[in-house]
């Protein structure tokens, strides 16, 4: 039989209700009895049980993290940072991957709302109307994290990314690039696709160089589909000089698919990426790229998130800053 929290009140001989008080960290009781409680909750084996534990302070003390894809490289450094403030601030942490299928997405919130979470960090994709709705009825906060929105609620944590793009197509202009493609994200993706596509294009401009419709391709933020891209660049883009990928996976596809070609990186096309993943610095030649601070982002919406939990208060959005970091496959031309 497990210890129960009477078991733990007998041993140390306090109230129920005084051990309670101690394993929720309330105040109403001296050091020393503190002491006699955690002492009989170490010799009996007690674990305490979260469920339980909510029905005094209505927490279940988890909260929920909605990702597109749980397996990609990106979610894995901002749910590195989300978990790591979770874990120090006593919260769980249940992942959902809502695999970009808004019935995958209702599900999830149905489950979460069973689990009652006290609170969801969405990530990547697009706060809808029906899915604010289903949040709204849940009565608990929500933080976007690498995404946006104008419900006034719902404070988000990102990068400008239109303007991440516009400082990354400056970068191969200053490296002497004027025939620059672009493989974009999911064509009309309001998050991470068109202010990048907008960012591209704005740059050109800004520097006197016309937008050719040619360079500019779309994938879906993979591997596969940024080869796919390459080799369509490859076909109909005629010369270019430097290609920027809105991710590093697809960047790392499109420098696959230039080795396939008997392309070198960088010395017949520059390459650059967006986001600075660990593969970034793997491949070889590890990848020049656009930083977004991941860990952080997940870390700060984690600590804004359980802060509304626990006050109430709406918190603000946070635009972080990004950063380029140049490895090895971009050139610079005489």
């Amino acid at each position: 039989m497990n210890p129960t929290i009477k078991d733990v009140a007998q041993k140390a001989n306090v109230s129920i209700a005084t051990v309670s008080r101690v394993l929720n960290n309330l105040t109403g009781y001296s050091d020393k009895t503190k002491q006699k409680v955690n002492q009989a909750i170490k010799e009996l084996g007690y674990q305490p049980n979260a469920i339980a534990r909510g029905l005094i302070n209505k927490r279940t003390q988890t909260i929920g993290v909605m990702f597109p894809k749980v397996s990609s490289a990106f979610s894995s450094d901002l749910l590195h940072g989300i978990d790591e403030f979770a874990h120090d601030s006593n919260y769980s942490v249940v992942v959902c991957n809502t695999d970009n299928d808004g019935k995958r997405t209702m599900k999830y919130l149905q489950l979460l709302r069973e689990k009652q979470v006290d609170g969801i960090i969405f990530s990547s994709e697009v706060l809808s109307k029906e899915y604010y709705e289903v949040l709204e009825s849940m009565k608990i906060p929500v933080v976007l994290v690498s995404s946006q929105t104008d419900f006034a609620k719902v404070p988000y944590v990102k990068v400008d990314d239109y303007q991440a793009v516009y400082d990354a197509i400056q970068y191969l202009i200053s490296k002497g690039h004027r025939k620059i493609a672009m493989i974009s994200g999911t064509k009309g993706d309001p998050i991470a696709g068109t202010p990048r596509v907008q960012g591209y294009r704005k740059a050109l401009e800004a520097n006197g160089i016309a937008f050719d419709s040619s360079r500019l391709v779309y994938g879906d933020f993979s591997f596969e589909s940024g080869s796919r891209a390459m080799e369509a660049l490859l076909r109909k883009a005629g010369e270019v000089t430097a290609v920027f990928a809105a991710s590093d996976e697809m960047a790392i596809g499109a420098l696959s698919a230039a080795l396939k070609h008997g392309l070198n990186v960088p010395e017949d096309i520059s390459i650059m990426g967006y986001d600075d993943l660990k593969p970034a610095q793997m491949v070889t030649p590890p990848l020049t790229t656009v930083r977004q601070p991941l860990y952080e982002m997940g870390k700060i919406a984690s600590e804004k998130l359980i802060r509304m939990i626990e006050t109430g208060e709406i918190a603000a959005n946070r635009i972080m800053a990004h950063s380029i970091v140049e490895r090895q496959t971009v050139r610079t031309l005489a």
